[in-house]
């Protein structure tokens, strides 16, 4: 039978392969506000772009392309990605040959601690009687509104904690959370996934699993700072810590 270290392993694994994918979240080499260019041009993109109700209409060679947020097209070996946040439409532009990208290949990869049964532990989800909103510092230096459905609590270091979280459309939780080593021996934030609660509110916290954000593997992501109260006082020595450093070889 597989034990937890081999299916972390595999994890691991399938994780770095994603992120280095010629379209992951390695070859992202732009985010371009479309308010930022009334024109419709964007840096180095062919075609002209402008928002319409629910969507951005892209047009090239005379023939348009409607986009619903988080749709895209390719053009050539570019991906080329619509999102929407608060209201306001941006073109994300993937690039394969992304100088970050390139370095990671070089690289040895994603610094991660392996497997330790001690970092996982049982945790309870309680969700708010109403959702909560509560606006948050972003990695480009702009304040937004991060959603939150409830508080994941659990015992770590032989005291209990409480983590404010997301929910996500598939019933998985979503926490954005410091610790005593951010910004020492690992990223100044991390990401964490549980699995979705049961009837009664219980899940798997796995630190395991925490991950990189993708604002640490390219400079162009938005993601949200951890909200007030989501920085753990232990340190959280497991997971994804950092991007290793570039091989000498």
């Amino acid at each position: 039978m597989t034990d937890a270290a081999d299916l972390w392993k595999q994890w691991h694994e399938d994780r770095t392969a994603a992120v280095s994918a010629p379209h992951g979240v390695l070859s992202l080499t732009g985010t371009h506000w479309l308010d930022d260019h009334p024109e419709g041009r964007l840096p180095a993109i062919p075609g002209q772009w402008r928002a319409d109700g629910d969507a951005v209409v892209h047009t090239l060679d005379g023939q348009d392309t409607r986009l619903e947020a988080d749709a895209g097209l390719t053009i050539g070996a570019r991906r080329l990605v619509v999102i929407r946040r608060e209201g306001l439409w941006a073109v994300r532009d993937f690039d394969p040959a992304a100088p970050a990208r390139t370095a990671f290949l070089a690289s040895a990869g994603i610094d991660a601690t392996p497997y330790d049964p001690r970092w996982a532990v049982e945790g309870r989800f309680t969700p708010y009687a109403d959702a909560r909103e509560v606006r948050v510092e972003n990695a480009d230096g702009k304040e937004r509104g991060l959603g939150l459905a409830g508080e994941l609590t659990f015992p770590l270091g032989g005291q209990r904690h409480t983590l404010a979280v997301a929910r996500l459309g598939d019933g998985r939780l979503w926490a954005v959370f410091a610790d005593a080593t951010s910004g020492d021996t690992s990223y100044r934030f991390r990401f964490l996934y549980p699995d979705a609660p049961d009837e009664d509110g219980r899940t798997t916290v796995d630190l395991n699993h925490a991950v990189l954000p993708n604002c640490a593997f390219a400079d162009h992501f938005i993601c949200p700072f951890p909200p007030p109260g989501n920085t753990l006082p232990v340190g959280v020595e497991a997971g994804e810590r950092n991007l290793a450093a570039p091989s000498s070889v």
